[in-house]
């Protein structure tokens, strides 16, 4: 059960952008490498912050040498980040950098795939990189991009399948609807809406409700909308989190 839970927070990481201190305490090992890193990785993926992104990259190379326990998990926020520079090298016409960040990309989602320890958000962070990108790459490119967002989504959902209905609500939505998302980019469309009737049968009432009945209603939708990121957390979390630990 621990497994699970840990698995299933850092598919959370799909979907935030919050504010996070100037100095991020790397030293606290108190802190997992996801709480260090997600938001300032995220506000270049959802803010275009270069600036914080940027200092989130610099962190990963700090914390792979601090924490070389934790590579696997390093390697994928680092194969995250290299996704991220890929699409916006296309989006710039920068063919070059982009195969070039896109390959360093594959490469280190590979390499985290291998490591057996330290890996409890590689599935998670993988798929959900996908989840938010494939649609923004080079066309040729999106099938293979949607198929690893599938195969590592299904990884998750097989983790928690039996506790899904008990999972918060974000959880529940996240990993159910980059499931669905990800079948239907990939021409499941049978199982795409299995993984819809699930969504309205244990996220009714949710934000993920309406859309999920959009692509029942008119699955031509579901090819140019998106069901992910329909819930997100608090701003701050990193700095909570701190003051949480240090019992203020």
């Amino acid at each position: 059960m621990d497994v699970i839970k840990k698995a299933l927070l850092l598919v959370a990481f799909v979907t935030v952008a919050a504010a996070q201190s100037p100095q991020t305490p790397l030293s606290d090992s108190r802190l997992t490498v996801h709480t260090l890193l997600r938001e300032d990785i995220f506000a270049g993926f959802l803010s275009d912050d270069m600036e914080r992104f940027s200092r989130g990259e610099k962190n990963i190379e700090l914390l792979l040498e601090q924490r070389p326990t934790q590579k696997a998990n390093l390697l994928v926020w680092k194969g995250s980040a290299n996704l991220y520079r890929a699409v916006l090298a296309h989006e710039s016409n920068r063919a070059d950098e982009f195969q070039r960040y896109y390959r360093n990309a594959l490469d280190l989602f590979a390499e985290a795939a291998k490591l057996t320890s330290g890996n409890d958000g590689v599935a998670a962070i993988t798929g959900g990189s996908f989840v938010i990108f494939a649609d923004r790459l080079p066309k040729e490119y999106r099938a293979a991009a949607w198929s690893m967002a599938y195969d590592n989504y299904l990884a998750l959902y097989k983790l928690q399948a039996g506790v899904i209905d008990r999972l918060p609500v974000h959880l529940r939505g996240e990993v159910l609807t980059g499931l669905a998302q990800s079948a239907q980019r990939t021409g499941r469309s049978e199982e795409a809406t299995q993984h819809l009737d699930k969504i309205l049968a244990v996220l009714a009432g949710t934000p993920y409700e309406p859309m999920a009945r959009k692509w029942k209603a008119n699955p031509e939708a579901a090819a140019t909308t998106s069901l992910t990121c329909m819930s997100c957390h608090d701003a701050g979390r990193l700095a909570a989190r701190v003051t949480a630990l240090n019992g203020k």
